[in-house]
């Protein structure tokens, strides 16, 4: 096969059924075949799967993920397998969102409120930039992917190509950065902003870590450099072109600008007489006064509070288009990976409808023109229309995975640690909480831990309580611990601070933890979302990380789900056994050391090595904060090598923070 333009950086090669599933899902692509699923258990390397088949395939592709942890995840995996390619991360850029809503029925207005994440924010910026710059490009995203995006053509076309032989006039530069949204500030010289001095014109990019120095002799540009924002130290001397994209998605020609306020104003004298024809005056007023100070906004700056809610105008659509999104700014060849699609893909399909009842209110009621319905996820059908080749991952597909495969399934049922899937024992509910105890005590004996699954919270607790005044070192984690705590909670039950972990359907999806050889279902036997046959074959996975793994159901009758997910289990381990024999694998449990701290940190420096270890997300943000005075202090000073030195370690902190 040819060379293509990804190239992966691993020690590793494809064993087991990844060569296999990797051919017959590239071959898929050739073909033209439009979703295919990789059906792949626990620990069998999906991941490294995906990532050749993309260095096989040599096209862009877009890795949806279900939330923002898995997303990082990936995120770090795509990138460590493709340094010398565009791996970048596209996630909701809130810390903190409130939307604006409307509740008619206590007549409360909730106005939207929002707390920005400048670092992800330069993400999705650099992510849409080198879809604009490159083909070799990696995107992993949730399922903010879907959302209402900037016109990929308008941000293509504002894009400044400045060359250092054709040049660029020192003043038209000036009037095309705000155009694009950059803002001049001759002090604070931060993300998305420049800054001129005589004939110098420093430009920091929304999208990266490094700025620009331009250097003019008149309105010849005598010199193009890359340099430290913080320092204005060259990194790069003597580049021949560069490329500037926009600020932000948001943006419009300025020679469209007017006619854009002229359409939005049409439209709005149309929607206040409607309002007042029907007696809605006070309506009629609010959505008046809202729309005229918004348009004033962008009259004076571009821009307003809400813009994305006048998307449709500023990318030239009609009422009811398709908006545009990160989608649209790939090449048509790319191609759409959905991680644990038994997830995304009712996710990506439930995204409409409740965005759309939200608007809907406002709309009613005055506080926003029509064009906020506009401003929207993509439909369930309009995602698939956009996705000309789609590969569904997951342990446990979907009937709709399944069903739109058509055949093309590639199946990864071998782990390269030879682990057989757990043992499966089927025992009566009678007596089941005592039983159980006798089944926890023997694993205790052995050092070993255990996790209990229960239908309902209630029940999650008192049998928490119950074990607990036996002696038992048990914990119950629901769902309103946080993912900090969780992680604090699941290490303790790796260092055997306690053996037993209860919860209800937490336990399915993202608990894969070696020590952990035995796993209770209770009441499996109750038909449901929770006991239903992808369910259960997910929490059997959890036991699937060792050697001794089982399984205990707790049921008086076999329904169909456990006899499902019985036999896909056997059927499994028979796969596995057969492949250990042939190539003389003994399995044997992997343990990865047990973290001291939640998060430990190295500064990475050869000379002084030192490393840090934090307890919570506050300790993290604290040391960027005490790392920030340093920097300035020492920048005052002009020290400006130590004061880089302090930069590289803070900006490895808020990296670590997008990983929690």
């Amino acid at each position: 096969m040819e060379v293509t333009m990804f190239k992966i950086n691993s020690k590793y090669v494809p064993t087991g059924d990844q060569p296999e599933a990797i051919k017959k899902l590239v071959k898929g692509l050739e073909d033209g075949v439009k979703d295919q699923t990789l059906l792949g258990v626990t620990g069998s390397g999906k991941t490294f799967t995906v990532a050749n088949i993309i260095k096989e395939s040599g096209r862009p592709a877009l890795i949806l993920a279900p939330n923002k942890t898995l997303a990082a995840q990936l995120f770090s995996e795509y990138r460590s397998f493709f340094p010398e390619n565009a791996v970048e991360y596209f996630v909701s850029y809130y810390d903190y969102y409130q939307p604006e809503a409307y509740i008619a029925t206590t007549d409360t207005y909730i106005e939207k409120d929002s707390s920005i994440n400048d670092e992800i924010d330069k993400f999705r910026n650099a992510a849409t930039a080198a879809l604009i710059n490159r083909k070799d490009v990696i995107i992993v995203a949730s399922v903010s992917a879907i959302y209402g995006l900037g016109s990929p053509d308008t941000y293509k076309k504002l894009t400044i190509a400045i060359d250092k032989k054709t040049g660029y006039s020192r003043k038209k530069l000036i009037s095309k950065l705000i155009e694009l949204r950059y803002e001049r500030n001759d002090l604070a010289f931060e993300r998305g902003k420049f800054r001129v001095k005589g004939d110098v014109i420093d430009i920091y990019p929304s999208y990266m870590e490094n700025g620009y120095r331009i250097e003019f002799w008149g309105d010849d540009i005598e010199d193009i450099s890359e340099i430290n924002t913080l320092t204005g130290q060259k990194i790069k001397k003597n580049l021949e072109r560069i490329a500037i994209s926009p600020a932000t998605h948001y943006v419009t020609e300025e020679s469209e600008q007017e006619a854009i306020v002229e359409r939005i104003k049409s439209d709005l004298k149309i929607e206040v007489k409607n309002f007042e024809e029907k007696g809605k005056l006070l309506e009629a007023q609010r959505l008046k006064q809202r729309t005229e100070y918004d348009l004033e906004m962008i009259r004076e700056v571009g821009y307003c509070k809400g813009i994305e809610n006048y998307s449709r105008y500023l990318t030239n659509k009609n009422p009811g288009d398709k908006p545009d999104t990160l989608m649209d700014y790939f090449s048509e060849d790319f191609v759409v990976y959905i991680d644990e699609s038994h997830i995304g893909v009712p996710q990506i399909r439930g995204m409409y409808n409740g965005d759309r009842a939200r608007k809907t209110s406002l709309v009613e009621n005055g506080f926003r023109v029509k064009s906020a319905l506009d401003n929207r996820p993509l439909t369930f059908e309009e995602f698939r229309e956009n996705c000309k080749q789609t590969i569904f991952i997951s342990a446990t597909p979907g009937d709709f995975e399944i069903e739109h495969s058509k055949g093309h399934i590639a199946e990864q049922l071998v782990r390269p640690t030879g682990i057989l899937d757990p043992i499966i024992e089927v025992k009566e509910t009678k007596n089941q909480v005592d039983d159980l105890l006798e089944e926890i005590r023997k694993n205790v004996l052995k050092k070993e831990r255990v996790l209990v699954t229960t239908l309902t919270k209630k029940m999650a607790e008192e049998l928490s309580e119950y074990y607990m005044t036996l002696g038992v070192k048990v914990k119950y984690m629901h769902s309103d611990i946080e993912t900090l705590e969780r992680i604090e909670i699941i290490k303790g039950l790796r260092k055997g601070e306690f053996d037993v972990l209860v919860g209800i359907n937490l336990l399915r999806e993202g608990l894969d933890i070696p020590e952990v050889s035995l796993v209770a279902i209770l009441e499996a036997d109750k038909e449901g979302f929770l006991r239903s046959k992808r369910s259960l074959v997910q929490t059997i996975g959890r036991a699937a990380r060792n050697v001794d793994g089982r399984v205990i159901l707790y049921g008086d009758v076999i329904t169909d789900s456990m006899k499902y997910a019985i036999d896909e289990t056997d059927r499994r381990r028979k796969k596995q056994r057969q492949y250990n024999l042939i190539n003389g694998i003994e399995p044997k449990t992997i343990y990865r050391e047990v973290s001291e701290s939640l998060f430990t940190w190295d500064n990475g420096d050869k000379k002084e090595k030192k490393s840090k270890n934090f307890t919570s997300k506050e300790d993290i943000e604290k040391e960027i904060g005490v790392l920030l005075k340093e920097i300035k202090k020492l920048s005052e000073e002009l020290d400006f090598e130590k004061a880089i030195e302090k930069r590289d370690e803070m900006n490895k902190l808020k990296l670590m923070l997008l990983e929690i």
